[in-house]
């Protein structure tokens, strides 16, 4: 497993993750949780308790624990196929602390 921190969540892979939604502009999505399965460019599709359910990233924040640690990320950060986070998603990866 890769070594996750604060910078570097945005540009590794998300798939295997546990993950939060912790704000969204769809109040629906918001306090769901579980397992990312797979991602597009614009969702993430988690594993939940209560079935698998996709969320826009573009329009949420997300709290991703990896090695016990957890990292809050913003849905525009990471709004990229998952082959071009590397290179577009880098600006994200420069301003984070």
């Amino acid at each position: 497993m890769p070594s996750y921190n604060n910078k570097n969540i945005v540009m590794h892979e998300l798939i295997g993750l546990e993950v939060e939604v912790v704000n969204s502009s769809d109040t629906s999505q918001i306090g769901t949780c579980g397992t990312v399965v797979d991602e597009t460019k614009n969702t993430l599709l988690v594993k939940t308790k209560d079935g698998t359910k996709r969320v826009i990233k573009k329009i949420s924040t997300f709290k991703f624990v990896a090695d016990k640690d957890k990292f809050i990320v913003d849905g525009e950060e990471i709004n990229f196929r998952p082959h071009e986070r590397i290179e577009r998603g880098l600006k994200f990866y420069r301003k984070r602390a």
